[in-house]
């Protein structure tokens, strides 16, 4: 299945068996190392000789790593008219296209998503980065892919958890556009017959959003629904939870802030895709220890912290909220775990 992206202009393939041609730039490809086997395979396929693996994770996305990448290019002697190929989860997917975005100020890159999470979100939308001790993603560019491909093959060995935590994304993406298909992802598996169609179906509304806000200034917001308290938990615990869970912990507590609101309660829903995902329990941090990286949120604005809040399906704003109501809804949240 091609999905089409106009602003600006790449393609998005997802399904089975990629086929790829010789590669006739200039190349080089970085890989998940838990993905060895079929990362060797692209760059058979492409013809590319130079390849780089690391481990995968959030441990990835720092200065140290992008650094030693950068000279690893330049070591290659690679040109302006080179390209990348990043195949990888969603740190891979980052930490690449940032790698892309700067190196000689700016080479092409293709991207290949491995993961559930990656498919959904990070290959989508141009958004790269790396993380500080400070918070996460606060160095990091607007890159666009050449081109994407999702290859559902090299789901085959995620285990159950990851594959899972990336249809959080997916399920997100369902509460923004109102779409009751993406919040019953409960049944599927890598193997299900149905899994291409979801992932293209949750795909489409990033899509959708991204082609009307690229550089977010305003309905692109939208995208970070549950992400504020999420990267916070991952930034204070020192990434010691995962994405997935962060941000279905962070979906909780947003729909506590729209119930409180006065809004549709939605708490049962986000409450039914955690019994599914049946996460590890968040780490236990105080709101005073939470708060310093919530201001520092890519959201902040000098008015205040900006939160995304569902009134209902398909129904959201963007809106400074106070922090006495954040630290009241912060103690609603424990108790509804």
């Amino acid at each position: 299945m091609k999905l089409e992206v106009r602003n600006p202009p790449y393609a998005i393939w997802i399904g089975r068996g990629a086929r790829l041609a010789p590669e006739p730039r200039p190349a080089a490809l970085i890989f998940d190392r838990a993905v060895e086997p079929f990362a060797r395979n692209i760059a058979e396929a492409a013809g590319i000789a130079h390849l780089r693996g690391l481990e995968g994770g959030e441990g990835a996305k720092t200065l140290e790593t992008y650094g030693a990448l950068l000279s690893w290019l330049a070591g290659l002697g690679l040109t302006r008219d080179a390209v990348l190929y990043v195949v990888g989860g969603g740190t891979l997917t980052d930490l690449g296209g940032f790698l892309a975005a700067t190196y000689l100020r700016g080479i092409a890159y293709r991207s290949f998503p491995t993961t559930t999470l990656a498919i959904v979100d990070a290959s989508v939308g141009g958004k790269t980065g790396v993380n500080l001790p400070e918070g996460k993603n606060l160095v990091g560019a607007f890159h666009p892919p050449e081109a994407v491909f999702a290859d559902l093959e090299a789901l085959a060995t995620l285990p159950e958890p990851l594959f899972k935590e990336g249809l959080v994304e997916a399920f997100k993406h369902g509460l923004i556009a109102g779409d009751e298909a993406l919040l019953a992802p409960f049944d599927l598996h890598a193997g299900h017959p149905e899994l291409e169609v979801y992932l293209a179906r949750a795909v489409a509304v990033k899509i959708r959003v991204v082609e009307d806000d690229y550089k977010e200034a305003g309905e692109r917001r939208l995208l970070n629904l549950g992400h504020t308290l999420a990267h916070a938990l991952e930034a204070a615990s020192d990434h010691r939870i995962s994405h997935g869970a962060a941000v279905a912990y962070g979906l909780l507590y947003a729909a506590l802030l729209g119930r409180v609101l006065g809004g549709e309660d939605l708490v049962p829903r986000v409450r039914a895709l955690l019994a599914w995902l049946r996460p590890p329990p968040p780490p236990e941090l105080s709101f005073e220890a939470l708060w310093p990286y919530l201001v520092r949120d890519k959201k902040a604005r000098a008015e205040g912290l900006y939160w995304v809040i569902p009134r209902g399906l398909g129904d959201l704003v963007i809106t400074p909220v106070p922090r006495r109501m954040l630290e009241e809804t912060y103690a609603l949240f424990w108790e509804a775990l």
